[in-house]
């Protein structure tokens, strides 16, 4: 048996974006395949409240406000690293590891945007990340990935063997949503018109690229459509903002801000688009779960949405007319892009997730995967 104790305590939850999601769904399809692996996982009240699931592991829920950097930091190299210290193994899901530590450890590496877009770093940010993620990966017994493309990202910036990598990609799992959830969201959205409705998942951070979505929905959008932004407020929250003002057509877009999982689904899933328009993505979540629910999607192109996506999207290049070229496209190949898309997510399932995190634990320990 391998005793894993699983370090939580940066996921701040609704503040860190899709990585919260991607280590909750891994960790639920964890529990469903491998038998010889137990966890204690280590996170903050709120986080084990939002994720039910998690309690199929074991809990150890820290009284500290962690959600406060200086707090947490200290508290990853004294109060963790002495619970820590019986464990076989110890995943650090942040990017970045404590100073000290004996055990094997594996790091999850989301993506190494800090390095590629740093403008949208504060500095304080920056200069800790700059600090730590090369250590953090230079010390780890084993790296986990979502992508390819990551993997190959840490290989060349760090000098890493790629044999210490393991990708483990997003797992999502089926949503539960009826047609009748789909007819009403659409009325709520577009009433009893014929508009085309087009949803961006992302909370509003700079690399998301709301702004580009916003100049191209204003251009190619009919009287009756509508853009719809879901997720949380991020560093661009007000520029968003200023953009639909400024946009000429702020009654043609609508702001949920973050919304439950159930009407997130329900959304992509009433969507005739979802877009992901982003900068810089180590994944990209939301492509998999519009494609899983027979919506076409318009990624940006760049390499990890490329990746996932592998042709079940439209690609919008960066040229000035890329997004409403590739929101054209998804509309007159969309019959095309759900079929592919439907089979395409069919790889990315929490079992599959599960059964890529338990080799990597294996790995990390000295212990081969089962046949």
């Amino acid at each position: 048996m391998i005793h894993a104790a699983v370090n939580l305590l940066w996921c701040a939850h609704g503040r860190v974006g899709g990585s919260e999601e991607y280590l909750v769904r891994q960790l639920t399809g964890l529990a469903d395949v491998a038998t010889d692996i137990t966890c204690e996982l280590h996170l903050a009240n709120r986080l084990a409240d939002a994720h039910p699931t998690l309690a199929r592991h074991q809990l150890a829920i820290t009284r500290l406000d962690v959600d406060r950097r200086a707090v947490r930091i200290p508290a990853e190299h004294t109060t963790l690293a002495l619970a820590t210290r019986g464990a076989d193994l110890v995943h650090h899901g942040g990017g970045t590891a404590p100073l000290w530590g004996r055990a094997p450890r594996v790091v999850t590496v989301h993506d190494l945007q800090y390095l590629r877009l740093p403008q949208y770093f504060s500095r304080a940010r920056l200069t800790y990340l700059r600090a730590m993620m090369g250590q953090s990966i230079r010390r780890a017994t084993v790296i986990t990935t979502p992508t390819a493309h990551v993997a190959a990202t840490v290989t060349e910036a760090f000098d890493i063997d790629p044999e210490r990598i393991v990708v483990v990609p997003h797992g999502v799992p089926a949503a539960e949503v009826s047609d009748a959830d789909i007819a009403e969201s659409r009325r709520t959205h577009l009433g009893d018109t014929d508009g085309r409705l087009v949803v961006l998942p992302a909370i509003t951070h700079p690399h998301k690229g709301h702004l580009r979505m916003i100049a191209a929905f204003s251009r190619w959008s009919r009287a009756d459509d509508r853009l719809v932004l879901i997720g949380g407020a991020g560093a661009a929250e007000e520029r968003v903002t200023a953009a639909i003002s400024a946009s000429g057509i702020a009654d043609r877009i609508s702001r949920p801000g973050r919304v439950s999982e159930h009407e997130r689904d329900t959304l992509i899933a009433a969507a005739d688009i979802v877009a992901l328009p982003s900068e810089e993505e180590g994944f990209g979540a939301p492509v998999v779960e519009a494609m899983a629910a027979g919506t076409a999607v318009v990624v940006s192109d760049i390499p990890a949405l490329i990746e996932v996506a592998a042709g079940a999207a439209a690609i919008a290049t960066d040229s000035d007319n890329g997004l409403v070229e590739a929101l054209d496209e998804a509309i007159a190949d969309r019959t095309r892009l759900e079929a592919a898309g439907r089979e395409r997510a069919g790889r990315y399932t929490t079992e599959a997730s599960g059964r890529a995190l338990a080799s990597a634990y294996r790995r990390a320990v000295g212990r081969e995967d089962p046949s």
